[in-house]
């Protein structure tokens, strides 16, 4: 399945009905008068978030999304009848924006959350509606109006609540194929994550936690080098950041920096989030040459704000106390309040 994380598309309300000009005739009611009925409503376009999707893939295909119209009124004062409304379904996590204005309509993050995105517009007024004294057979009625009209920036933001992040061939694919059921592509050769991947890891209470590895990051990611930039929005949401460093390489210091540099040029927070910077592959070093790597990167971390651990992914070595700083981590990190509900568009 091809992974598709943003998608524009343009959304339209059903018109309104017409009202009609009709008069009352029958055998024993003389002078029957005006019964023109009202138009029906158009058709609304909501989207709703679907638990079951995981990519934007569908619209690429479709870009245009139109509600149906309602019918004209009848006679005998009947209205027509409203347009059937459009259900458009995204996957959890999709932020819906103004393409025009950038201003955010609203972030769908629950099953079953529902944005309306285009009202469908009001039915026409058939003749009945202006007899008066003045006119006792008037001939007048109003068209329906036109639904609105808008075009939509679509971008998901995967709902994880641990990011793994790092340089490529750090190992983090490697590291989430262990901690869960994930099977991501893994080779010797950097960028063979070119797709974030989702695991989830079964916590000791029996709760499952979603794990998300992030593809590879580079110098100059956060103004669109590589890979990162397109991903970089994927771990917005996440609680919890999982650094991940290769131990063996010879710019450990380097490799930390590089990713540290495009949080911080990325904006939107990441700098602050809480995170945990790991050593991984320690099989491939002496006992003697990962001390010092562990001393040279604790003291180029924030004392006491970052937790320094050395694993080996392939190993499956110091997983289970990882495991047990996420949890830690993950507790002290809980939110004040849940996800902002769907804004609307007012």
């Amino acid at each position: 399945m091809q992974f598709i994380d943003q998608a524009r598309i343009a959304v339209k309300g059903g018109r309104g009905g017409d009202g009609i000009v009709a008069f009352r005739r029958e055998k024993y009611v003389p002078a029957g008068g005006p019964a023109g009925g009202d138009g029906g409503r158009g058709g609304d376009v909501l989207l709703l978030a679907d638990a079951n999707l995981q990519t934007l893939l569908d619209f690429k295909y479709r870009r245009l999304f139109q509600a149906v119209d309602g019918r004209r009124g009848g006679p005998n004062r009947c209205t027509g009848a409203s347009g059937d409304h459009l259900v458009i379904r995204v996957p959890c996590g999709t932020e819906v924006r103004d393409a025009r204005t950038g201003i955010l309509l609203g972030d769908l993050t629950a099953p079953g959350d529902e944005l309306l995105v285009a009202a469908g517009g009001r039915g026409g007024l058939g003749n009945a509606h202006y007899l008066s004294n003045r006119n006792r057979a008037p001939e007048k009625f109003t068209e329906g109006k036109e639904g609105e009209e808008w075009t939509l920036q679509l971008e998901l933001k995967l709902l994880a609540e641990v990011g793994i992040i790092g340089l490529p061939n750090a190992g983090k694919s490697t590291l989430i194929s262990v901690l869960s059921a994930a099977r991501p592509k893994i080779a010797d050769y950097p960028f063979t994550t070119l797709v974030p991947n989702l695991g989830v890891v079964r916590r000791p209470s029996g709760d499952g936690t979603v794990f998300a590895d992030i593809p590879g990051l580079i110098a100059g990611a956060a103004q669109g080098a590589g890979l990162g930039h397109d991903f970089l929005r994927h771990i917005e949401r996440t609680r919890l950041l999982i650094h991940l460093l290769d131990a063996a390489s010879p710019t450990l210091l380097e490799d930390l920096a590089v990713v540290e540099r495009e949080l911080s040029a990325y904006g939107h927070g990441l700098a602050q989030r809480p995170r945990l910077v790991v050593l991984n592959k320690i099989e491939l070093l002496q006992p003697e040459d990962l001390a010092q790597a562990l001393e040279a990167v604790e003291a180029a971390v924030d004392p006491g704000s970052r937790s320094v651990l050395a694993i080996s992914a392939a190993a499956s070595r110091n997983l289970d106390a990882l495991l047990n700083l996420v949890w830690q981590e993950l507790e002290a990190a809980k939110p004040a309040q849940p996800l902002g509900a769907p804004l609307g568009l007012g």
